[in-house]
């Protein structure tokens, strides 16, 4: 069997270059890519297509075997029907087609993993709602007062629900995860929570339904810890199984 393929959608942004010091880029930490492939899945990095966003996300769905939604920038508030009161590096073509890519992947079924801004749009799209002004707990300080260093390298504890994914994934009551966000999730929708930081601070979420699709909140490509891996082994572990499925309908088909 083919090793099965994982969207990556990347993160599009104004960078300097040689061409300018406001250059627009499609970016992507490697490490999303790095941990998919050592899962044993193909990355294919997707950027968002620049007409018919509709048909783009059904077509790129109907290819992949699998799903991650990365980080980025906020979310624009008038996705979830609220003003704008504390927002950074929003972009609402983003938003339209990664949240487009959510539910082509919902209704397809489609392995997912979202992370970050990935979780946060997971609750949006399900009728959630985030928090534009995040209170500061000791394991959520505000980004902009730490440097890179400190910022990779703090960690807190999350309480994984019992009878979720993510609880099965880890098999543990408990797990360390980073803060790499501004904005919080505050309403996950209909949209199970799954995992909880002090304070309540909502740092996973699932969906009831036959979906194999996870929403966390840290970013585990960033973090050092083997367990993290295992987020990235079961999306690919699940995206093989809806590929191995395909290739038996097809050979199916042509023996008919």
């Amino acid at each position: 069997m083919t090793r099965p393929l994982i969207l990556v959608n990347c993160w599009r942004r104004y960078l300097p270059t040689f061409l300018g010091e406001r250059t627009l880029l499609d970016t992507l930490d490697p490490a999303y890519a790095d941990r998919v492939a050592e899962a044993g899945g193909w990355p294919l990095l997707v950027s968002r297509q620049p007409a018919d966003v509709a048909q783009s996300v059904v077509e790129l769905i109907g290819l992949a075997d699998g799903l991650v939604l990365t980080g980025g920038g906020d979310v624009d508030p008038a996705s979830y029907g609220a003003t704008r009161e504390d927002v950074a590096d929003d972009d609402s073509e983003a938003d339209a087609f990664e949240l487009g890519l959510l539910r082509a992947a919902r209704s397809a079924r489609l392995p997912t993993l979202a992370i970050c801004r990935g979780a946060q749009l997971l609750a949006v799209a399900h009728g959630g709602r985030l928090t534009q002004h995040a209170a500061e707990t000791d394991s959520h300080r505000a980004l902009g007062g730490q440097t890179g260093e400190q910022i990779r390298a703090a960690r807190h504890e999350a309480a994984l629900i019992e009878g979720s994914r993510l609880r099965s994934a880890f098999g543990r009551e408990t797990i360390q995860v980073n803060t790499i966000h501004h904005q919080q999730i505050a309403d996950p929708g209909d949209l199970r929570v799954t995992a909880v930081a002090p304070g309540g601070v909502i740092e996973g979420l699932e969906p009831d339904e036959d979906w194999p699709c996870v929403g966390v909140q840290w970013h585990p490509e960033k973090m050092d810890e083997p367990e993290q891996r295992v987020l990235f082994q079961r999306l690919v572990r699940d995206a093989g199984g809806e590929a191995e499925m395909t290739e038996r309908a097809t050979a199916g088909s042509h023996s008919a």
